[in-house]
């Protein structure tokens, strides 16, 4: 039996929008020009971005601190330098994890000239501020790469997932059509789930590609794939 949860849900189409030519962005919550109050973030979450760059486009290297940030490649390959001496590309399925902690510089840039790289850029809030910067890459082993909930990062880098500086817990999650996975989440916490591709439910709520849902009810979460899927879940504090 599925839990009674109040689900709030984002839909895809609701998101902000700014097409630069070089960058095609869907914004969950406000960032840069798109502002609204009623979508500034969800517990530490604060922004996930829909990013689609161009042949040969970036972001050229710019200052970030006290901000927890990581990007998801959903597909081509992304190209990665910082401050820290960092230079890394990353392919669908990874992702690279930044504390910027005191502050640092980073760019990044397609790695393709003639394809375009798809990804989402994800910044979450530190417990603590001015902490040394970090860096790190999570890479599925072979049991993770095809498991239908896998951690991806955590505060303790339990099950082989990439530490962050925050009471968060987040993963992924790929069903395929007609499979279901389950998610307890205790008293004082927060789902967030953003869906990347295919029909999914969370709990009695369809979701189609770019929608997001959440709850700060405790429970069971149903995730139940109508279509082939891939989301990320976020467990905040």
């Amino acid at each position: 039996m599925t839990t009674k949860q109040n689900i709030t849900v984002r839909r895809s189409e609701e998101r902000g929008h700014a097409n630069h030519g070089w960058l095609d962005s869907y914004h969950s919550f406000s960032f840069a020009r798109y502002y609204d109050p009623a979508h500034m973030g969800f517990r530490s979450l604060r922004v996930i971005n829909q990013d689609v760059v161009a042949p040969g486009g970036g972001f050229p290297t710019h200052p970030h601190d006290n901000m927890e940030i990581f990007s998801y490649v959903l597909r081509g390959a992304l190209s990665h330098e910082d401050s820290m001496g960092n230079h890394k590309t990353l392919h669908p399925g990874e992702i690279q994890l930044m504390s910027a902690g005191s502050g640092i510089t980073h760019s990044e840039f397609n790695h393709s000239a003639s394809e375009p790289v798809e990804l989402l850029q994800i910044w979450l809030t530190p417990a603590e501020r001015n902490l040394t910067p970090s860096y790190t890459e999570w890479k599925p082993n072979e049991e993770q790469a095809n498991a239908r909930k896998t951690l991806l990062i955590s505060p303790d880098g339990r099950e082989h997932s990439a530490t962050i500086h925050q009471d968060a817990l987040i993963y992924r999650v790929q069903l395929k059509a007609g499979e279901s996975v389950p998610h307890e989440l205790t008293e004082g916490r927060g789902a967030w789930l953003q869906l990347i591709k295919g029909e999914l439910k969370f709990n009695d709520t369809l979701l189609h590609p770019g929608d997001a849902a959440s709850t700060e009810d405790p429970g069971t979460i149903q995730l139940s794939a109508i279509s082939d899927t891939e989301a990320l879940l976020f467990d905040l504090n």
